[in-house]
This record gives structure tokens, sequence and C-alpha cells, in this order.
């Protein structure tokens, strides 16, 4: 086996062009430098157009820097064939029973089977190496040893750890951060050989400056990735289970928040919605994991309850809260937000619906507003109908009876008075789960309600 492939031949393919894959491959081309350009490979075609018009619906890369990069977009299996290093960046959902989907996984790993049994056994350069399969998707551990080298091997007809070899680099990116981004993050890289994995630490050290952790092996990559996001699941589940307790008490969870993180270890969790891609799904993997090996996961999945249950517990307090105020008999709703996530248009597992959901069952009549998504999107996946626009408030439409504050977008976190007055009917309600506005003055008459 060689590794010793001139670097000016590498040839790099990703596959899957979403929140991940795209700003990978994109660091990846830059890191790339004169060595050729990156592969960028995804079954949307209307994806594919859309990234080679300069467009990028989940708005991680803008057009500038899109149309400079050194990407080859596509959408053609067959351009997969002789690559040196494949990169899969897809998907890891769960079901409707919260198992692990790993449909997109094996979707990608026969399409790699595919390109190598297509492949002449040489790189692009026309030189002897070994292909190496690299996962970054949130996976339990021994997927990819288990599960995707033995369905590469079916498909292409070579041996796993002779004709290619297999990786495992978890995705860290945190969408719609500015700060954290692939380029400057710790990346952790396994493979299964030391050769293997001294290949993938090149080449991702060429593309972050945040320095590269060489872990024990591919299994242990693995467990790692879906512990850090189990982690932060079971914080947020306790901080949002005081936040139940506190309730009752009449005590805002915010206000004690503010003066808990004043000692030097407290951790500074937040209470909310959990949703989105890893968060509210990761979990779920680790406690498939131990299922699978005897082992009831008790607090992994308790967090998963207690997060789960948000939408609907707010959504009771929020209705409760407003009959204090004089609740009519079908009230009007304005929810603001229904992204998963503050200033982007991410919509996946959002959690917003379950909290519309059940002001529904409770008798509201709701809109939703959200400029930061996309409406068809919206539409589709959860059957709401975002509005246009906010109400202006010149006397046309009915006022809302209670405004909700679900999601931070800078545009909800600068409301004034005078918009408060604008959108809601004197005596209503301001509901603000995220305590976005916990300093403003609210117009006279006004009730609050903040979790």
């Amino acid at each position: 086996m060689n590794f010793g492939r001139p670097s000016s031949g590498e040839r790099v393919a990703v596959l899957g062009l979403g929140y991940v894959g795209l700003p990978l491959a994109v660091a990846l081309a830059k890191g790339q430098g004169n060595r050729g350009p990156v592969l960028g490979f995804d079954i949307d075609r209307g994806r594919i157009a859309e990234l080679k018009a300069g467009k990028d619906r989940t708005e991680e890369i803008d057009a500038a820097t899109l149309k400079a990069a050194r990407i080859e977009l596509t959408d053609d299996p067959a351009a997969l064939v002789d690559q040196d290093v494949y990169i899969v960046t897809v998907p890891t959902p769960v079901d409707a029973e919260n198992r692990p989907d790993l449909g997109p996984v094996e979707s990608a790993c026969r399409t790699i089977g595919k390109a190598l049994a297509a492949s002449n056994g040489r790189g692009a350069d026309g030189k002897d190496g070994v292909p190496i399969v690299v996962l970054e998707s949130t996976v339990y551990p021994g997927v990819t040893e288990d599960v995707c080298g033995p369905l590469i091997e079916q498909v292409s007809g070579r041996k796993s750890g002779e004709g290619f070899l297999l990786g495992y680099s978890p995705e860290r990116i945190n969408p719609g951060d500015r700060n954290r981004t692939v380029d400057k993050i710790a990346k952790i890289v396994s493979g299964q050989t030391p050769e293997a994995a001294a290949k993938l630490a090149d080449l991702y050290g060429r593309v972050t400056s945040g320095g590269i952790h060489m872990a024990r092996d591919i299994r242990t990559a693995e467990a790692a990735k879906v512990i850090e996001n189990a982690q932060r699941d079971i914080n947020i589940a306790f901080v949002n289970e005081v936040a139940m307790i506190f309730g009752r008490l009449g005590i805002s969870v915010h206000d004690v928040l503010d003066a808990a993180r004043t000692k030097w270890n407290f951790l500074d969790f937040r209470p909310g919605l959990v949703g989105g891609h890893c968060i509210g799904v990761d979990p779920f993997y680790l406690a498939h994991c131990a299922e699978a090996l005897g082992h009831h996961a008790e607090v992994i999945l308790a967090g998963r309850r207690i997060n789960d249950a948000m939408g609907a517990h707010i959504a009771d307090r929020i209705a409760d809260a407003l009959a204090r105020y004089g609740e009519p008999r079908q009230p009007r709703t304005l929810v603001l937000g229904l992204t998963f996530k503050e200033n982007m248009p991410d919509l996946r597992n959002t959690k917003v619906i379950d909290l519309v959901q059940r002001l529904k069952k409770r008798g509201h009549r709701v809109d939703v507003h959200d400029e930061r998504a996309d409406p068809a999107a919206a539409l589709e996946e959860y059957g709401i109908e975002l509005l246009a626009d906010l109400p202006a408030g010149d006397g046309a439409g009915e006022p809302y009876d209670c405004l909700i504050g679900a999601v931070a977008h800078d545009r909800y976190r600068g409301f004034t008075a005078a918009d408060f007055a604008r959108l809601l009917r004197p005596g209503g309600l301001v509901a603000d789960i995220k305590g976005m506005w916990r300093a403003t003055v609210l117009p006279e008459g006004l009730g609050r309600w903040q979790l």
C-alpha cells in the first residue's frame, strides 16, 4: 500500500453538501492549495444547481466565497471514480420511534462502493494508492467498521483494510456560529491503520488552526462525538427541569441563572426548546448502542424526555397565564420564530412546532412569523404557512391576544414598547421564552410571562 502519493495529485471528495459538508468542502479546497480542486457531491440536483449559481440556502457560505472556492460541484456519481479520500457528511436522523436511521450513511457507502468498483485501482494522478473513506456523520461506536466497511466491501468487491481504508473524523460545526468555524475548531481524527490516521491528520491539519487530536482508534472517535451532544442535552434538561420547578414558585429561571452564574464553576446552560439535528437526535444513538449491549441508558433518556416535553409545557404555562389576563374564548396568538436556532434558516427538528401544536389544541388561533425560514420548507415540513410580514398595526387587522418570543432572531430582540403596542390588544400578554425582553418596558396594561 502506497501512502506516498505526491500531494499534487491528491483528490478529495465530500459527499453531502449541507450545513456540514459545504463549509468543510470550502475549507478543504483552501487547504488543498495547488493540490487540485475538491469534488463536492450531493444527490439533490436542485442543491447543486443553487450552489453553482452562488447561492447557499443554509447561509453558511456567502456567494463571493462560494464562487471563489476551487470546488467541482456535481450530482453525478460517476464523477466519484478515482478519488483518494472520500468524506461522508450526510445526515444521521432517527425514525418515528427515535431509533437510528442509517439510511443516508448506507446510501453514501453504496455510492462510494460503486465508484471504487469502477476505479482502475489508481488515483487521479495515475499512481498506485489505497483510497480512504472517512465518515464525519454522528454515529454510535462500531458503525464505521461494522456497517460502512462491510457494505463498501459488498458493493465494491474490495476488501476493507486492503482495497480501501476507513477513517472517522467527527464533524463539530455549530451552524450559524461565525466564530467557531470549521477552520478554527480542534479536529479529532482516527484511521483503520496508523498510516491512514496520519494521512487524515495531514489532510485536516491543512484545514484547521485549532489543532488535531489523534484518537486511539475509530470506535473511540465515534464515542467521543456521540457523548459531546448527549452531554449538552443532559445539562440543558437539568436547567429545563428546574425552570419547571421555579415556574410553579413564581420565580423566573433567567433571574436564578443570573445569580448562579456568578460562581466561578457554575455551568452556564440556558433553558428552552432543544431542537436541531444534533443535540435533539444524537443522544438516541448512544442510547440505542447501550440498549444493544443490555444497558438501559437512564440519565440520557431522562434528559431526552424532559427536553422533548418542553414545548408542550411552555405552551400550557403560557395558555394558563393568558387566562389570568382575561383570555378570550379563542385567543389569537402570534409566535415569533420557527427555526431551531436564532439568526439562521435551519428548520430541522425544530421544537417550536410542539409549542404551536399544543397551543392549537388549547384553542388558540396561531400565526407564525419567521423571516429567516424558507416559507416553502415550513409548509412542506410542518404545515405552517408563515406570515409574509408582521402586521402593520394600522387598525386594518384584528390585534393579537398573545405574542410569544420563541426564537431570538435579532429583529425580535430589538422589539420596543411600540412594537408590542402595535401587535397586541390592550390587556394582551407578552410571553418571552428566551428572556430577550427582560429589560424592555412594556406598554401599560400588557401582561408579561417569562420562562
